[in-house]
């Protein structure tokens, strides 16, 4: 129970550290209140440019990574020898994941109004099946320079992860990261809903 409650407090509240708000504030703009008012790497980028959305990017993709780093320590670091997360480190390390997930979509320390979680969801993905999220850092590499794309090559990247998980983890892990991207899923489909009202 002890790494359940480290994992589930400590990822939601690394989750509610609103990144691109602090960033965007240093410039004088509330990322919710422009562009597509997402706070996250992307409208950052389109609104302040790419030196700014740098700290934005590593802080959310690291929220992801430290909250399930530390639910992985707090549960006795079982891993398989690729560094996959296995045995009693399992449900900690995605409960953490998805904590962290939900805490940067409905972060406490900005007024629940948060961004997509993609970016948190790869940190934590790194930790959960590191040669998986390589794996995928290559797709997406290679799709964004055939397409001339970084956005078509992060889709691809994205989706390929629970494929790529399939050759070095069990069905149930792969089930479970499905679960995390469903909540990338919710957050767009709010965000669309918000869109069309007048």
């Amino acid at each position: 129970m002890v790494p359940l409650l480290v994992a589930l407090i400590g990822g939601y509240l690394l989750g509610s550290v609103p990144v691109a708000v602090l960033v965007g504030r240093a410039h004088g703009v509330d990322p919710r209140e422009v562009g597509d008012r997402n706070p996250g790497f992307w409208n950052v980028k389109e609104r302040l440019g790419r030196r700014a959305a740098v700290p934005v990017f590593a802080g959310d993709a690291l929220k992801g990574t430290f909250a399930a780093l530390a639910a992985l320590v707090a549960s006795g670091v079982h891993t398989t020898g690729l560094g996959v997360v296995a045995g009693a480190s399992v449900v900690p390390v995605y409960a953490a994941t998805a904590a962290a997930m939900i805490g940067h979509a409905w972060p406490v320390f900005a007024g629940f109004r948060g961004g997509r979680s993609i970016l948190t969801f790869a940190g934590g993905i790194a930790v959960i099946c590191p040669p998986a999220f390589l794996l995928a850092l290559g797709v997406l590499a290679v799709t964004a320079l055939a397409a001339r794309s970084f956005a078509v090559g992060a889709r691809a990247g994205v989706f390929g992860v629970p494929v790529l998980q399939l050759f070095f983890a069990p069905i149930g892990h792969v089930a479970a990261t499905g679960a995390l991207m469903c909540l990338i899923g919710l957050r767009f489909g709010q965000a669309a809903r918000a869109a069309r009202r007048p």
